[in-house]
């Protein structure tokens, strides 16, 4: 069952985001980075007020994913990614992205700051440092 409305074209959206932002770091990557997503549209705090659809979570500017700018994203989704946005859509979590909101890449061989933004950090997976809001700030996402 679905955690957030969507549609087909949001669907193939999100999948497209998932591998633009996360294609070298395998599917959990992905899956993570979908999690960060589905975050946004459900957390209607913070920076993501109002962001209601997973539409509105990818174009949002400021504050949206840099990789809709890329040519990965612009490429049709394949049916295996479409699984795995389908698995964040229905509400599957994956640690350290569980209650995270904001996700970086430090470059190689640099650590994760402790804070970002003044979110603390949830944790590393490959290349992507995750950052969750204090509980009790975005009630929807704890």
């Amino acid at each position: 069952m679905a955690i957030v409305a969507y549609n087909s074209k949001e669907l193939d959206m999100l999948a497209r985001l998932m591998r633009a932002e996360a294609t070298g770091e395998g599917n959990l990557g992905m899956l993570m980075v979908g999690n960060v997503g589905i975050n946004r549209v459900i957390g209607d705090c913070l920076d993501f007020r109002n962001i209601t659809s997973i539409s509105q979570m990818i174009y949002q500017s400021p504050g949206g994913f840099s990789s809709i700018n890329s040519p990965l994203f612009y490429n049709a989704a394949t049916t295996s990614e479409k699984n795995l946005a389908k698995r964040v859509i229905n509400g599957e979590y994956f640690h350290p992205a569980t209650n995270a909101l904001w996700f970086y890449a430090p470059g190689s061989g640099n650590e994760c700051r402790q804070t970002w933004y003044n979110q603390r950090n949830s944790g590393r997976y490959k290349n992507h440092c995750f950052y969750v809001p204090n509980e009790g700030v975005c009630k929807q996402l704890y």
